[in-house]
């Protein structure tokens, strides 16, 4: 019976840091995916400004074209 109790404290060492293991790297999976998360909402944030840019340029050349005075053409 003397034999069990260290072969349980190893058994209980090797769980314990099995788990350990999987709580680092679950840890920093979910690090990751932050970092993915962020980056990805950033990248919206930027293409959003550069359509709605796009969109206000395309509205003051339309304001802009339909503003020209027209030319009657002589016939």
């Amino acid at each position: 019976m003397s034999t069990d109790r260290p072969r349980a404290d190893e058994a209980h060492r090797n769980a314990r840091n099995y788990f350990q293991k999987d709580k680092q790297q679950q840890s920093a999976a979910m690090i990751e995916r932050a970092k993915a998360d962020a980056a990805e909402v950033a990248k919206t944030a930027r293409l959003k400004a550069l359509r709605l840019a796009k969109e206000a340029a395309d509205r003051e050349a339309a304001a802009a074209k339909a503003a020209a005075p027209r030319t009657k053409r002589a016939g």
